[in-house]
């Protein structure tokens, strides 16, 4: 059933095709900020995903994100996130990000449950 306190994390580890320098948002060999928003966005969708009705998937809406501190590459980040919300079809979740040497990232994250199929063809 989904209800509020719903909690998930994922460690990944920080590789060549997650750096600023590589994603092109910046010059760095480090987490780039879009890849550190993209795995808080993950293990948000990943957290609902199996209390959905079949053919229902989310989608974010909004990012409230702060990047707090340089991940370098190889070292490992731990997503996590809690489902502090529900309003009908929009969830909002708490997400932190950790790494070797402590919090890297933290903010909220909205997502909407749709029907995937209804969804995809109103874009025709």
């Amino acid at each position: 059933m989904l209800k509020t306190g719903l909690k998930n994390s994922v460690d990944i580890i920080v590789t060549d095709d997650l750096s600023a320098k590589n994603m092109g948002s910046g010059s760095l060999c480090v987490l780039a900020t879009p890849a550190l928003i993209a795995g808080m966005e993950n293990v948000c969708m990943n957290c609902v995903r199996p209390f959905l009705e079949e053919g229902f998937t989310t989608v974010g809406t909004k990012v409230n994100i702060a990047h707090l501190a340089a991940t370098p590459l190889g070292d490992t980040v731990t997503y996590s996130c809690e489902l502090i919300e529900i309003d009908r079809r929009r969830l909002v979740f708490a997400v932190q990000a950790f790494d070797s040497k402590g919090k890297t990232g933290e903010g909220t994250h909205e997502r909407f449950i749709v029907d995937a199929e209804r969804f995809m063809s109103k874009l025709q």
